[in-house]
């Protein structure tokens, strides 16, 4: 892993490509040219930042197309859950973000506590709180 990426949680890079995902979905139901060619273009900008080593040719067209695909099948599954709910197409979509940022939190606060843990552990307490024997 490079120094750039070092820092780069997992859970992290997912909730970026999950929000790109969310972006593609948005723009296909904007259906305008601008928003879609900014959406490719955040696709690209993604894939080459989480990358370590710079991918073949084939291999960023592959990973472009997947997020591409996931983002018409968020497109369509917002479309389908808004028709169901009542609700409009931007709402779905923004709570699927919500839903992707939460994730990435909770993900977080649980590595957080676990860390604390192991502190706490760690400075000579036993688990039970009253020190060593």
């Amino acid at each position: 892993m490079t120094e750039e990426h070092a820092h780069h949680r997992p859970e992290d890079d997912a909730a970026r490509l999950g929000l790109v995902v969310v972006g593609e979905a948005a723009a296909l139901h904007a259906g305008d040219d601008a928003s879609l060619d900014a959406s490719e273009q955040n696709i690209r900008d993604t894939v080459d930042d989480l990358v370590d080593e710079p991918l073949t040719d084939r291999q960023e067209e592959v990973v472009e197309r997947l997020a591409s695909a996931g983002g018409t099948l968020t497109a369509g599954l917002s479309g389908a859950l808004a028709a169901q709910t009542d609700r409009s197409v931007d709402d779905v979509l923004g709570g699927a973000a919500r839903s992707v940022v939460w994730q990435q939190r909770l993900s977080q606060e649980r590595e957080d506590a676990g860390r604390q843990h192991d502190r706490s552990d760690d400075d000579g307490r036993r688990e039970d709180g009253r020190g060593e024997d």
